[in-house]
């Protein structure tokens, strides 16, 4: 009997923070094919009779993207094909800038059975480890989503989320701190006040996560003159301020 692919989210880092059918399904795995960012403690939880396949990136391994996803579809098909029970373990949640979507159209594309389980992605872990209140009643009723790294190296979208974050909105921002000279000076040239605040979490839910404040004025000279290690993410608004 074929299996079904399962497409899990892992979370931040943390394992207390898997969901129980992520948990679940790790344990009844046959092989695991899992990104460059997951962490230690998660994958201690994966029986050590698993099959357990590295299929991440880093930004500076100069592996082709491209290559990177066809080696990542086959061996999920294959995995299928073997009816072995493959899940595919993203950090995070699998459709908030993790190349969900595409695995899910190639599974489609060639008829095999599969499942999307959910995982806390690290904006929001992020906010509650440290009490961020990025969203208040009578403050703030959206908040956005974003990546300050874009396959084009594009930042033509901050002249829309400036707008946002001036009405108010709080901005979460993945992938961002290498470009964040850049975003500031994109946003300081849309308007948007200079005293406005960034919250910046190192190793979300990991037991070195740490938290470097600032506003537009001096964040980037903090970054500089900080050791903050990847991964990490951006909070950015009026309201982005920790209560720790």
């Amino acid at each position: 009997m074929k299996q079904i692919v399962s497409i899990v989210g892992a979370g931040p880092g943390d394992p207390d923070l898997l969901t129980v059918k992520a948990y679940r399904l790790l344990q009844e795995a046959d092989v695991v094919l899992y990104d460059s960012l997951m962490g230690e403690e998660i994958l201690k939880v994966i029986p050590e009779k698993t099959e357990k396949i590295y299929v991440g990136k880093t930004y500076r391994d100069k592996q082709c993207q491209e290559q990177r996803q066809i080696r990542i579809n086959q061996l999920m098909y294959d995995g299928y094909l073997n009816s072995r029970k493959v899940v595919r373990l993203k950090t995070g949640d699998p459709l908030i800038f993790g190349r969900g979507i595409e695995e899910i159209r190639f599974l489609k594309d060639k008829n095999v059975p599969y499942e999307l389980v959910p995982g806390i992605t690290a904006g929001i872990a992020a906010a509650n480890n440290f009490q961020i209140p990025i969203t208040e009643r009578c403050v703030n009723t959206t908040l956005l989503f974003c990546t300050g790294t874009t396959a084009k190296d594009e930042f033509k979208q901050f002249k829309s989320i400036s707008m946002m974050i001036k009405e108010g909105t709080p901005l979460i921002l993945y992938m961002g701190l290498k470009n964040i000279d850049t975003i500031i000076e994109q946003l300081l040239s849309h308007g948007v006040d200079p005293k406005t605040k960034i919250a910046a979490v190192s190793k979300v839910s990991y037991v070195d996560e740490s938290i470097l404040e600032g506003d537009l004025t001096n964040f980037g000279q903090k970054v500089r003159e900080t050791t903050l290690p990847t991964p990490t993410v951006l909070m950015i608004g009026n309201n982005v301020d920790s209560l720790m």
